[in-house]
């Protein structure tokens, strides 16, 4: 006979090849629908473990889920464990409506329709709905299972009015459910936080646990946005950048080319040598890639550190050498900037014409007669002042 763990399976299996629609559905309703979320919950850690293959799985089962609740019966939830099944599966991903009606005609206690109001409304993006809801509400009063889903959202709902109570209470979510999808979006969401609020070591710690476990995650490309962001939007004396080089080191040579070019994007118009140094070292690669092989988003940002530097005829040649299809249009005008400031730095200073309407205060009674040119030294002087302010207005605009 075939086990209940068997069956469900079973339907795993079908909706994983998109075979047998009609032997699923008849398999998947003598499930009761806290099983049929086991196996949901089977997929999705699957898909925290880096099987992308098994997104659609979760699309087919999300389906086949939802079909099941909504032709439950009420009695069905008197087993408290489906009860459960149905806020999983909500705060994985399920239908609102669905769940709407499913309270509406539940008879539970208080606090479990404030959980399900709270999880109701984040679902449905009412935020203030979901933090009043869920305020009153301890996770830890449910099976760890669950209890993993509500410290996830009920840590995403305060965190907008505390950051450092939301922090805590992701904290309580990956904890409560190692390895999971709920531990990948915790620590993504604590890294978000944690650069907003300024907390350095935090964001450097969620940034090292997250790359050591969840890089192959289809939503890693939304950890290096935090982490990139993070690095940029925290206090300079505050991050490491051996830790930085660390956490980078835990990924692809790509994801991690990506990491670096965009860190030293940031890092050239902040005018952060240091930072620049550091990111287009390692965004160029090894040693033996050759001159044709390097990104030219890396020679570009190296370039605009020194685009006042004595090296400047050089550095305007290695500008002029880009080839401006290879940028995008963000980088292209950031490549039209530079070039502009390099060429204006090099241009011959004029000596012969009369002071600009600007500095025709500039020459005083001491050292300077009445319509008397300036003298060559403070002439530079007033050219190399307005060439920086035009440095820092077309590098101000490439920021927009």
């Amino acid at each position: 006979m075939t086990s209940r763990r068997g069956m469900a399976l079973g339907v795993l299996a079908l909706a994983a090849f998109g075979l047998g629609q009609a032997q699923a559905q008849t398999e998947a309703a003598g499930l009761a629908p806290y099983q049929m979320v086991r196996s949901l919950q089977l997929v999705q850690d699957r898909i925290a473990g880096g099987d992308h293959a098994a997104l659609p799985m979760q699309k087919k089962l999300l389906e086949m889920v939802d079909a099941r609740f909504r032709n439950a019966g009420n009695d069905e939830f008197e087993d408290r464990r489906n009860f459960q099944a149905m806020m999983i599966y909500a705060m994985s991903g399920g239908n609102p409506s669905t769940i709407a009606d499913l309270l509406s005609r539940m008879e539970i206690d208080d606090a479990d329709r404030a959980a399900g109001a709270g999880v109701l409304g984040y679902l449905t993006g009412n935020v203030a709905q979901a933090r009043d809801a869920m305020a009153g509400i301890d996770p830890d009063r449910y099976a760890p299972e669950l209890a993993a889903f509500l410290a996830l959202v009920k840590g995403s709902v305060v965190a907008g009015e505390d950051a450092t109570a939301g922090m805590a209470m992701l904290d309580e979510a990956r904890l409560a459910a190692p390895g999971t999808l709920v531990e990948e979006a915790a620590l993504r969401r604590t890294i978000a936080l944690a650069s907003g609020a300024g907390e350095a070591e935090k964001f450097m710690s969620a940034s090292e646990q997250y790359a050591r476990r969840f890089l192959r995650s289809p939503y890693a490309s939304q950890f290096a946005e935090s982490f990139v962001s993070g690095m940029i939007t925290l206090d300079r004396g505050k991050l490491d950048l051996r830790r930085i080089e660390q956490t980078v080191d835990w990924m692809t040579r790509e994801q991690a080319h990506t990491v670096y070019l965009r860190l030293a994007r940031k890092a050239a118009i902040d005018g952060d040598a240091e930072l620049l140094a550091f990111a287009t070292r390692h965004s160029t690669g090894d040693e033996e890639t050759a001159p044709e092989e390097v990104d030219p988003r890396t020679e570009l940002y190296s370039s605009i550190s020194s685009v006042t530097s004595d090296t400047v005829e050089n550095v305007l040649s290695r500008l002029d050498g880009l080839d401006a299809t290879q940028l995008s249009s963000r980088d292209r005008a950031l490549l039209t900037a530079a070039r502009t400031v390099a060429a204006e730095v090099v241009a011959p200073v004029k000596t012969d014409a009369a002071a600009p309407l600007w500095l025709e205060d500039y020459p005083t009674e001491e050292t300077a007669a009445p319509n008397q040119p300036l003298d060559e030294a403070d002439e530079l002087v007033a050219s190399t002042r307005s060439r920086l302010e035009a440095i820092d207005k077309m590098l101000e605009e490439t920021k927009r």
